[in-house]
């Protein structure tokens, strides 16, 4: 039997020339009516843009209604976090006793410079993770804390240092290293006991020396505040552990893999759009690129550290101060469209 039409539906005439307008559709921007399943309608005008030419670009395109930035409504102007020492200490949640704190940081730096005096034929066999070195300057210390707490507020993102199991998404029993298909390199002790130091310092509020600034093409990205060695933690990539088929269809930009493995049901991804730290704001490099890669100077490892998948950025070359911190989303899998990045 012939399905009536719903009352309201346009003539099939009305539809067919519909489609064929959909059909001829072009970017406003480039002009250009190729890649038509990355060609975004707005729902309010029915002009067309790329994903890609989007400024910041999207990552994908979204599930729900989209407007174009002529249809869409002001957005909000970046309201600077209050550069008060009360407030940003509230905000990172920073814990008191610093005094102790430096008597306590001295001893491991001392232990670490006597670790390293070993023979040249030992530093060969692998490098080391050095701890970042915090900015003396308390007034620049807060203004970076503050840069950080702006981004955060403006995405209504609340501060957390470690990975968060929130209920109904992926439980920290299911963070297993062990089921890394292929196996997961474990973090030596030496190397474990940096990343200490460093959440230590992290909080007492001596944080790396980053600064979180806005472009208008990239949105928020972070640049160093002081010279950064090579080899040294930047921070651990942190938010919501959810399994990765529950957000397949996800709109955050953002989403990170955590643990691979060879049920499909049980790989875990970090998802930052609520909950996380700096590493949310870092940008990633157009991979498919020489002048992309070069871009790159901070790599994104997945370390078995006490049995669980962790994600740490380290610093794979020196970074100059000023410098825009840049690293590959896609590891060695691969599975994120990073060829538009800018």
């Amino acid at each position: 039997m012939r399905r009536s039409l719903p009352t309201g539906a346009a003539p099939p005439m009305a539809r067919a020339a519909r489609r064929e307008a959909y059909e001829a559709m072009r970017c406003d921007v480039c002009g250009s009516g190729e890649r038509d399943e990355e060609l975004l309608l707005c729902d309010g005008c029915d002009r067309g843009r790329h994903i890609f030419c989007l400024r910041p670009i999207a990552a994908r395109v979204p599930t729900g209604p989209w407007y174009c930035p002529s249809c869409a409504p002001r957005s909000k102007p970046v309201k600077r976090f209050p550069m008060t020492q009360t407030k940003i200490v509230d905000f990172f949640r920073i814990q008191k006793g610093a005094e102790d704190g430096e008597v306590e940081k001295c001893s491991i730096f001392q232990d670490v410079k006597k670790r390293r005096k070993r023979p040249l034929v030992m530093h060969k066999k692998r490098r080391r993770i050095l701890p970042y070195v915090p900015t003396e300057d308390k007034v620049q210390r807060l203004k970076q804390m503050a840069s950080l707490a702006t981004a955060m507020t403006f995405s209504n993102m609340k501060f957390s240092n470690e990975l968060t199991y929130m209920p109904g998404m992926a439980q920290r029993l299911s963070n297993q290293a062990r089921l890394e298909q292929g196996g997961m390199q474990i973090l030596p002790k030496e190397d474990k006991e940096t990343i200490e130091l460093c959440r230590t310092m992290q909080k007492r509020g001596e944080c790396p020396p980053l600064l979180v600034v806005f472009d208008s093409r990239e949105g928020f990205t972070v640049q160093a505040d002081a010279d950064i060695k090579d080899m040294t933690f930047i921070t651990e990539y942190t938010g919501d552990v959810d399994f990765l088929e529950k957000r397949a269809n996800d709109d955050c930009d953002s989403i990170m893999t955590l643990l691979l493995t060879e049920d499909p049901s049980k790989r875990l991804v970090i998802c930052p759009d609520k909950r996380g730290n700096i590493s949310r704001f870092i940008n990633g490099i157009n991979n498919h690129t020489l002048d992309g890669k070069k871009k790159q100077n901070i790599k994104c490892v997945r370390y078995d550290i006490d049995g669980e998948s962790h994600v740490l950025l380290v610093a794979c070359r020196d970074i100059a101060c000023g410098e825009k911190l840049y690293y590959d989303y896609n590891g060695y899998e691969h599975e994120y469209p990073t060829h538009h990045f800018i």
